[in-house]
């Protein structure tokens, strides 16, 4: 009988410490993230549930259960769901802002809107989240800046070269902000059609969008082409 019960006993002992050491290994093998690790993980995980239900219908719970965190770690990282959402939008901003003022690198004006285009163009293909998340209204959009306000911004970069050409050209060179205006604000809206269509292929929206830019409605081309070295 003790022997039956020694048996018994060691092998409870035995299975015991199997689950301990099991537990151990798993702490083991789990890798604790530093502040500015687990900042950018918060960052990534907001910025696609922004992205794919907006401010409104994200919640802190959600963003935490993702990220494997309890809701104190996001609060103490950003304050709160806004906080976030701030350094989202404001990070989307100064990503689409360097695109195109880095497109602009000079030549043939036509060329400069074909460049100005594609800039855009090519952040909505690999910014997709992005995108959204800058074309949504939200409640702290008025803090952190709005999609117009970043228009604006790009538009400012232009003007300076549409004043140049319409100097060169005998133009009155105080409409330049307006016309820069109108050209930013045509491709971004076309940007937010093309954003779930996606057709035609890029570089097609890009030669019509210069094509109307360019020649206006009388002087349209009927297979418009791009003169610079982008062709897709």
């Amino acid at each position: 009988m003790s022997a039956v019960g020694s048996d018994s006993s060691t092998g409870s002992e035995v299975k015991g410490a199997s689950r301990t050491a099991t537990a151990s290994a798993r702490r083991g093998r789990r890798v604790r993230m530093t502040g500015k690790e687990r900042r950018e993980q918060l960052l990534d995980i907001g910025r696609a549930l922004f992205a794919e239900r907006g401010f409104e219908g994200t919640s802190v719970e959600e963003i935490a259960h993702q990220a494997g965190v309890s809701k104190p770690v996001v609060y103490e990282h950003f304050g709160g769901k806004e906080g976030l959402y701030a350094v989202v939008v404001d990070r989307e901003m100064r990503v689409l802002l360097d695109m195109v003022t880095s497109a602009l690198t000079g030549g043939h004006p036509r060329e400069l809107l074909e460049q100005a285009a594609f800039a855009l163009l090519d952040y909505i293909e690999q910014s997709t989240d992005g995108f959204r998340i800058l074309v949504r209204d939200s409640p702290v959009a008025q803090s952190t800046g709005t999609f117009a306000s970043l228009i604006s911004d790009i538009a400012t970069q232009v003007e300076d070269i549409l004043g140049l050409e319409f100097k060169q050209r005998g133009f009155d060179a105080k409409l330049a902000p307006m016309y820069a205006q109108a050209l930013v604000g045509m491709v971004a809206l076309t940007g937010q059609w093309w954003l779930d269509a996606r057709r035609p292929k890029k570089a097609e929206v890009a030669a019509h969008l210069v094509n109307l830019a360019w020649n206006g409605l009388s002087g349209l081309e009927p297979k418009p082409r791009l003169i610079g070295h982008r062709k897709a």
